[in-house]
């Protein structure tokens, strides 16, 4: 769909007042806004380690964000992609601790489906509630999220806790299920490739395919979707599965991208940004892989900013939400309509 005279213009004033907003926040904590926005730019683009940065936290909020696009195409409003993706992260964790043997490239295949799995289950529950007897999802993926990071919590002290090491975690997993580096010696690996080939996969899926059809047309209206014969119990179900899934999988790069061992924390809340990666592409696959690393780079250079220049990180969070609300009130605000 091509862009309007009336988007254009909403984007550019969006633009204009997240920055203006940005540097009034900058002087009212004293920051200098030529020091900060060159800690900033030197924060994401500054080298190859701070660029590669930048795609290793993009690569969870892609894969996420995917999923929870695909549960609001389809009416269904997940809210537990962090907790889907801690199911993964838990997933290849068992798979290493307990099948140590298995090689490569089997494992990383064997995680990646069973972390699928792992987060999809999750994921199913409150799709299953909200199909079949009308229960609120959010209120049941919120619910499950705490769960899933507690069960992580008690897994690392009893039965995936290292024995030789007296903190809360996992051993070390074998070397057949990491991830392989793409650029050392920075830690960006093949999960940002998984993630890129994924977003190419749900579009496909979604706008290409006669199930990605049905699943829209639930999302759209229900009730002519049970008029024309579309069942709207199993794709809210199919959704929720898709939906979690790629956010278990988020997991699974987690761990074997970067950690190789499961330990608490192990998210810095990157199913709850995935909500917002999702929304910011307006709920498209490729569109979210770029919001998704606009996201990752205002992270990575409000970081930057606070050493170099002495501006909290706070404001990184600030900027986060006035996006949504900016993006959310467009057709309100600026009379445009949706893309």
């Amino acid at each position: 769909m091509k862009m309007t005279r009336e988007t254009f213009v909403s984007f550019l004033l969006t633009t204009f007042i997240v920055l203006a907003v940005s540097f009034l926040l900058i002087l009212m904590v004293g920051g200098s806004i030529p020091l900060s926005v060159a800690s900033f730019m030197r924060g994401i683009v500054g080298s190859w380690y701070a660029f590669s940065e930048v795609l290793v936290r993009a690569t969870p909020l892609i894969l996420a964000g995917l999923g929870v696009s695909v549960g609001f195409r389809t009416g269904f409003l997940n809210i537990g992609a962090e907790g889907q993706l801690y199911m993964g992260a838990i997933a290849i964790t068992a798979l290493g601790v307990y099948a140590p043997g298995l090689g490569a490239p089997f494992m990383i295949l064997f995680a990646i489906v069973l972390g699928f799995l792992a987060g999809g289950l999750w994921s199913v529950i409150p799709g299953i509630l909200k199909a079949r007897f009308g229960l609120s999802e959010v209120i049941n993926t919120i619910m499950l999220n705490y769960i899933a990071i507690n069960l992580v919590g008690i897994l690392v002290r009893t039965l995936l806790k290292d024995p030789s090491y007296p903190y809360p975690m996992s051993p070390m997993l074998p070397a057949s299920a990491s991830l392989f580096s793409l650029l050392p010696p920075t830690r960006l690996h093949a999960g940002i490739l998984i993630a890129l080939a994924t977003a190419g996969g749900i579009h496909v899926l979604m706008f290409h395919t006669s199930a990605g059809f049905r699943m829209r047309a639930v999302g759209l209206n229900k009730r002519a979707s049970l008029c024309a014969g579309i069942s709207v119990t199993r794709n809210i179900v199919l959704s929720s599965l898709i939906s979690g899934g790629l956010a278990g999988v988020a997991g699974v790069c987690e761990v074997a991208g970067l950690h190789h061992r499961l330990i608490e924390g192990i998210s810095p809340s990157y199913g709850y940004l995935a909500i917002i990666v999702a929304l910011l592409g307006g709920n498209r696959p490729l569109r979210i892989v770029v919001s998704a690393i606009g996201i990752a780079a205002l992270q990575v250079g409000s970081m930057s900013m606070q050493r170099g220049a002495g501006v909290p990180t706070s404001i990184a969070s600030i900027i986060m939400g006035l996006l949504v609300v900016m993006i959310l009130a467009r057709k309100q605000l600026f009379g445009c309509k949706e893309v």
